[in-house]
């Protein structure tokens, strides 16, 4: 009688790989436990232990079969085919099915997780597929690491793993569900350490693409693959363990620009940590790594951090440099940098848009803190005069640069109602500026002390325009060039020190110059001046003199006034007019106390006696006159009127007055004197010469009459 054989085998449903074995031992009863991987519907097994069905029974007897609640196949075998052929092997499982069954796995024990006091006792565990399954993944690990050379893997086959890698990460959780169990327990552990393992695999190739992938300057060699210990369980060595690059591209260039497949690799690679839990982990790798590119950018910038006492001792000329450096640094990272970066993290951390703006919402407050500190430093060196354009540059830059950062910050705010990161960095960058305002008014206000301490007893030669005349017209020239700055400046600081007088400024129309606190600070320093230049002319012991001299640095102030839109707007017409007038009368004292005594020589008083010319009279008159002309020549041409148009006025207003009275004089008189050489005793010049030596006045050039006669 023909006997048949009811084989018992679990089923397997990675059916997609199968093959058959000819040269296999002829044992059907037992089936090889690494092939082994378990029932497919897992849904109706679970609620039992597993059963020790791992062997093929033989059924002596059909009634004695009992049907087992696994889904079962069973074979009938024919002792004549089984003589005849060997066994096939069960079919391979492929890995996508080996997930599919995991999957199931761990939609199962996540169901019951909520009433796990309802589970006395684990549900069964497909152990052998797990097995299988994390095999999979570590071999594929110790692949991926190995690669050749260090080129990327095809995109598909790393997205399968970061796939598996996930699946890892949700099975060591799922497991530990029941983790007092041996089993369980055991499988937990395994995962975990596979999933420890990839994760310092992942952190290293993230760290590799991040700092590799950067373009770099071309040496003609080629750099090795940065390596670098993993983070994971060694948070506290992270800082030790990166070292910068040696090389960067400029600040231009920054922050370092990857391809888009390299940026989906560190996205990929991001996602497949942070899923797993490592969201720290891979957060330090790469904001170290972007600090550090950004730190060797400001360095080849020629940017250098420096402490506080390192910018109060640095001469001015070096921290003149540093500052120009900073203002350029400041400008690009805010409008440059920072857009750049807030775009990388973005990529970088799709879909996890809190961890993508905390990262961002760091390296900015970062970068910025450094950089305000060097400003900060500043605010704080010695008060001197030199100093204020560039704090003033310091000043405008982070007045600009405070609505960038503020909308940078808030468009990329996790909560939209919650603006409190952008508002805390704005308010540091605040505070910094409004040092550097105080500085500001401290530095300008210091200009009155210094015109007021100017009291030097050297009377400046020829009546020129006073140093202390040049030096705070240009200053004040240079500063009304900032003029919206300066007022803003001056209102805060007004604000400041009496918070009241910003409602009272409102409501007297704060456009008004009057109430205008940088305004009313550069009249003051006018008027300072003023007072000084006055004092300084009374040392000319030449009342003329002292005119020309008041003339000068009165007509220079009001060509730098006229030059600078600035100064004018901020002074008014008002105070303009009454400089102007001051001018007019310094012109016309200088007429009376020089040329009056010349013109009463050509008075007819006196040469006239009962009808007749008095000639003893007449040649005293013309001796006089010689002698009083040759003396003013001789005094008045080493006299400076710098200024051609005041030069040419002085001139044109003194040969109007002197040359057409001589003329006169000579006219009515000259017939009285004897005629000859003795005549040119008394009559040295002709009224077209005489105009000749008047346009030889207030040239800086002393000369003699006498000399030149002779020769």
């Amino acid at each position: 009688m023909e006997r048949s054989q009811t084989v018992t085998q679990k089923f397997s449903s990675f059916s997609s790989s199968s093959s058959s074995t000819s040269g296999r031992d002829d044992k059907p009863r037992e089936i090889d436990r690494s092939r082994s991987l378990g029932p497919v519907k897992l849904e109706k097994s679970y609620g039992k232990k597993e059963r020790d069905t791992e062997t093929v029974t033989i059924e002596e007897d059909e009634e004695e079969g009992q049907e087992e609640e696994e889904v079962e196949v069973v074979v009938v075998v024919n002792k004549e085919e089984e003589a005849s052929s060997a066994p096939e092997e069960p079919p391979e499982a492929s890995f996508g099915s080996i997930s599919e069954e995991v999957d199931g796995f761990l939609s199962f024990l996540l169901s019951i997780d909520d009433g796990r006091d309802q589970w006395p006792e684990p549900p069964a565990m497909p152990e052998p597929t797990i097995k299988k399954f994390l095999d999979f993944v570590e071999e594929e690990l110790v692949k991926y690491e190995s690669g050749k050379d260090g080129a990327p893997p095809p995109a598909n086959d790393e997205l399968v793993l970061f796939d598996a890698i996930d699946r890892v990460a949700k099975l060591t959780s799922a497991l530990s569900i029941f983790s007092s169990d041996t089993k369980y327990n055991k499988a937990m552990t395994r995962a975990s350490s596979i999933l420890r393992y990839a994760m310092c695999f992942l952190e290293d190739e993230f760290h590799s693409l991040l700092e590799d992938s950067k373009p770099k300057k071309d040496t003609g060699t080629a750099r090795p693959k940065t390596k670098r210990r993993p983070s994971i369980g060694h948070l506290h060595d992270a800082i030790d363990r990166c070292v910068p690059p040696p090389s960067e591209p400029d600040l231009a260039e920054f922050p370092s620009t990857y391809t888009p497949e390299i940026i989906e690799r560190l996205s990929g690679i991001a996602g497949a940590v942070v899923s797993a839990g490592y969201a720290t982990e891979c957060c330090q790798v790469f904001t170290i790594s972007r600090r550090n590119a950004f730190d060797v950018a400001l360095s080849n910038l020629g940017y250098e951090k420096l402490g506080v006492d390192d910018v109060q001792k640095m001469p001015w000329d070096s921290l003149e440099t540093k500052i120009a450096t900073w203002n350029k640094v400041f400008r690009q990272t805010v409008e440059v940098a920072f857009p750049r970066e807030h775009d990388l993290c973005e990529a970088v951390f799709a879909g996890h848009s809190a961890i993508a703006y905390s990262i961002f919402h760091n390296f900015a407050r970062g970068v910025t803190v450094l950089l305000l500190g060097f400003a900060e430093a500043v605010a704080t060196t010695k008060r001197s005069a030199e100093k204020l354009f560039k704090v003033l540059d310091m000043y405008e830059t982070l007045r600009d640069m405070v609505p960038r950062i503020d909308a940078l910050l808030r468009t990329t705010e996790s909560e939209p109602d919650d603006s409190s990161a952008a508002h805390d960095l704005t308010t540091e960058v605040a505070l910094v500026r409004s040092r550097l305002g105080e500085a500001v008014v401290a530095i300008f206000c210091d200009l009155e002390t210094s015109i007021k301490t100017d009291m030097g007893k050297n009377a400046v030669p020829g009546g020129a325009v006073h140093p202390l005349t040049r030096y705070v017209m240009n200053y004040l020239k240079y500063a009304c060039e900032y003029k919206n700055t300066m007022e803003q400046v001056f209102r805060d600081h007004k604000n400041s020190e009496n918070p009241s007088s910003q409602v009272e400024d409102a409501a007297k129309g704060g456009s008004d110059d009057n109430h205008n606190p940088f305004a009313i600070q550069l009249m003051e320093a006018m008027e300072l001046l003023h007072t000084n230049l006055e004092s300084k002319s009374k040392l000319y012991r030449d009342p003329a003199l002292c005119s020309i001299f008041l003339m000068n640095n009165g007509r220079y102030v009001m060509q730098k006034i006229k030059g600078a839109t600035e100064i004018h707007q901020l002074l008014g017409d008002t105070w303009s007019r009454k400089r102007s007038s001051d001018l007019r009368q310094y012109h016309k004292n200088y007429q009376r106390e020089t040329w009056s005594k010349v013109l009463a020589c050509f008075k007819d008083d006196g040469l006239q006696a009962r009808g007749h010319v008095a000639k003893p009279v007449l040649k005293e008159r013309l001796k006089s006159f010689n002698s009083m002309f040759e003396e003013i020549h001789k005094a008045q041409s080493s006299w400076v009127v710098s200024d051609e148009q005041l030069q040419s006025e002085l001139r044109v207003s003194v040969s109007a007055v002197i040359v057409p009275a001589y003329r006169s004089f000579l006219g009515r008189f000259s017939q009285y004197l004897d005629p000859g050489k003795k005549s040119g005793k008394y009559i040295k010049f002709g009224p077209e010469e005489l105009e000749n030596y008047i346009d030889e006045l207030f040239s800086g050039n002393p000369s003699s009459m006498v000399s030149r006669k002779r020769t």
